[in-house]
């Protein structure tokens, strides 16, 4: 059996190009290849939901892995999630995170089996079918772009499983615009 190609998705804005040189970095120094990294920057204040489906547009490989311009993968985040996917039957398989500059807005979640019959939020930093992504998208949804497409996989029959590890970080400081455009 071969290795499933991955690529990253990373939407961005403008103000923030030194934080996505950082995230970048990040893609680079991963232990597991990362095939394809797509960029969508939001130059018209278009928001988290437009420039975050730009970016899955492009990608072409059989995984995508999102990540936010201001985050950071560790160097084994795609290495254990890929493999902690094709293990457990995942379509959607997020880890948990370490927060710099703020706290985490939901410990309660780390550990604990995700349960589609009753969601809860998994953040954007997650690995996806690219197949399933596409198929789902994102749009402008109340709770976020984020939450949106979280049900909406849900609701394409998606296997969603929690890898209880923190392999990202999680930057949450005075630039963080929670995906809103009047933010920036």
């Amino acid at each position: 059996m071969t290795d499933p190609t991955v690529g990253v998705a990373i939407p961005s804005i403008p103000p923030r190009t030194e934080l996505l040189y950082r995230a970048l970095a990040s893609v680079r120094g991963q232990s597991y290849p990362v095939d394809q990294v797509n960029i969508a920057t939001d130059h018209r204040h278009e928001g988290a939901a437009v420039t975050r489906q730009r970016a899955l547009d492009g990608i072409t490989t059989d995984w995508v892995f999102f990540c936010d311009d201001d985050d950071e993968f560790r160097p084994f985040h795609v290495e254990h999630l890929i493999r902690f996917a094709q293990e457990s039957g995942a379509d959607y398989a997020f880890s948990w995170f370490d927060v710099v500059g703020g706290v985490d807005p939901f410990p309660q979640h780390f550990g604990r089996r995700y349960n589609v019959k009753e969601p809860t939020h998994t953040t954007m930093t997650v690995l996806v079918r690219t197949e399933l992504a596409k198929s789902v998208g994102f749009k402008d949804t109340p709770g976020g772009e984020d939450w949106g497409f979280t049900l909406g996989c849900i609701a394409a029959g998606a296997v969603i499983e929690h890898l209880p590890e923190r392999t990202w970080i999680y930057h949450h400081d005075s630039k963080n615009t929670s995906g809103r455009p009047d933010r920036w």
